[in-house]
């Protein structure tokens, strides 16, 4: 378990929410997309953009939701993001959702640290992750 936690706050949007005003799956995923790469970001001190000339990529393989609490529309929520493990080339984030100080999601992704064979750009190949990399981390 690492201990640099990205943590960042925002107010739900009317489209992010389902008819019932409550927000999709599929944007909570994207609310833990968004904390991964600011994650990323904010240790390696690189930009998203040029992550990947950088570094690489980091294909998503897994990813777990629980939501133990409804976040709708016009909601003040918080969402911080950790690694919970890093591995020989994979490593897990956990994401957690919190509403008035409550945990209301809380959810995980397991990606790959890969690259982009350079003769087939579209084969990739998971690379062992360097360990100044996972020190930045703390």
């Amino acid at each position: 378990m690492t201990s640099l936690v990205l943590r960042w706050q925002m107010t739900v949007e009317f489209g992010h929410c389902d008819p019932a005003g409550m927000v999709s799956p599929k944007r909570l995923f994207e609310y833990f997309d968004t904390g991964t790469w600011s994650l990323f970001e904010a240790a390696l001190g690189v930009k998203r953009a040029d992550f990947i000339t950088a570094f690489g990529i980091l294909p998503l393989v897994d990813v777990r939701l629980n939501c133990r609490k409804a976040v709708k529309f016009g909601d003040g929520i918080e969402i911080a993001s950790r690694v919970a493990e890093f591995r020989r080339s994979s490593f897990d984030v956990d994401h957690r959702i919190s509403l008035d100080g409550e945990l209301a999601v809380e959810g995980g992704e397991t990606r790959v640290w890969a690259v982009r064979d350079k003769v087939s750009p579209d084969k990739i190949s998971a690379q062992v992750i360097p360990a100044d990399i996972i020190a930045r981390f703390g």
